[in-house]
């Protein structure tokens, strides 16, 4: 709920950021990247011996599990913060990215955690002579309980 109202604290500051002549960059909120900066390092030390392109098989509610789980909601954080923003802060947040590859990080971890056949286990794939369901195809529920 927090995060759409955050961008127009930038919104204010955006004036400044217009008389350099250097490619500027403007941080997302500092606690989030701090916290996405760590579990950027921690991912890759899980998935560092897996190459793009082969998967990685992680246990369901394992200390992994639950390392990518708040990785890919700090994302899912962010993306938000962005939806939310100006196109002229998203250009600038675009930048602090890049500069930080954190983007780039993102692909390579998804390519290796994306499996190679994701069909849904759920309840609706037991259904037989039906075409298979993957997660692609199902919406998936992700309430905490």
């Amino acid at each position: 709920r927090l995060m759409p109202e955050l961008p127009k604290f930038d919104d204010e500051d955006l004036k400044s950021y217009g008389d350099e002549e250097e490619e500027l960059a403007l941080s997302p909120p500092a606690a989030l990247m701090s916290i996405l900066a760590t579990q950027e390092f921690l991912l890759e030390n899980i998935l560092e011996c897996i190459p793009v392109g082969e998967f990685a098989v992680i246990q369901p509610l394992s200390d992994e599990f639950c390392l990518v789980l708040g990785y890919l909601l700090t994302w899912k954080l962010t993306l938000t913060f962005f939806k939310a923003a100006s196109s002229q802060l998203r250009v600038l947040y675009s930048q602090y990215l890049r500069r930080t590859k954190s983007l780039n990080k993102l692909l390579y971890h998804l390519f290796r955690l994306m499996p190679e056949n994701p069909v849904f286990s759920g309840p609706a794939s037991e259904v037989p002579n039906k075409d298979t369901k993957t997660f692609f195809t199902e919406e998936l529920r992700l309430d905490v309980r």
